[in-house]
């Protein structure tokens, strides 16, 4: 089953075009990674799917056009979302972080806090007081407490140390072999992302410029779109 359908999109803020002509598509239970370098329209494509910034072109999730929907309600269709820059509610504390949004189904407070037992041990402290990778996996365990069927990961380990950053990546691999769940990635290690992605996109000044199978992207066209 087809989960995200996007062809020909895009998008503006005010009157700087940022997106040019975006194809993306998903299936149940795929990992799909987008990647490119910076300002090439990662974060845009992310805001456009979830309904902050407003698109034209193809975009349906889960087989429905969400062009007039509000954010919330593409929420409540099935899409989680751990926004760049994290976003927690620092002033609360990590459990009422965790149920702000929470919604029926196997993702729970025993089960999140199994995924990064970090949480279950810190559960009544407030968020401001987590390190930047602790409030990393607040923001990846309250996503997957609103249960989503689509799972969107925006710079998740960005600006965190090494070690923490490989347990954000062993928890990505679990939710997957796990739970089947599909997780779209947005981030810039090629290397974690051929681990645990099924499918590329990339992107370049706001456009597909190629997308298949993760093991079959060519070297070429990793020093092209991604180097350096």
């Amino acid at each position: 089953m087809t989960l995200l359908s996007i062809s020909g999109l895009e998008a503006s803020y005010g009157s700087s075009k940022a997106l040019f002509g975006v194809d993306l598509t998903m299936s149940e239970g795929e990992v799909t990674a987008l990647m490119g370098r910076n300002g090439m329209g990662k974060s845009t494509t992310v805001k456009a799917i979830c309904r902050l910034i407003k698109s034209t072109g193809t975009l349906r999730v889960f087989d429905q056009d969400v062009h007039r929907l509000p954010s919330h309600k593409v929420a409540r269709l099935g899409v989680g979302l751990v926004p760049e820059g994290r976003r927690c509610f620092a002033s609360l504390t990590v459990r009422e972080n965790l149920i702000a949004a929470a919604r029926p189904g196997d993702w729970t407070m025993a089960t999140v806090s199994a995924l990064f037992p970090r949480l279950g041990e810190r559960s009544h402290q407030r968020a401001a007081s987590l390190s930047g990778g602790e409030q990393q996996m607040l923001a990846i365990g309250r996503a997957l407490m609103t249960n989503p069927r689509l799972l969107i990961l925006d710079e998740a380990t960005e600006g965190l140390a090494p070690i923490i950053r490989q347990e954000i990546w062993a928890a990505i691999g679990r939710v997957k072999h796990e739970t089947g769940m599909a997780i779209l990635l947005i981030d810039k290690s090629l290397k974690e992302l051929s681990a645990v992605s099924d499918k590329a996109v990339i992107l370049e000044r706001g456009a597909t410029v190629w997308s298949g199978g993760m093991n079959a992207l060519p070297l070429d066209i990793q020093e092209k779109h991604l180097g350096v």
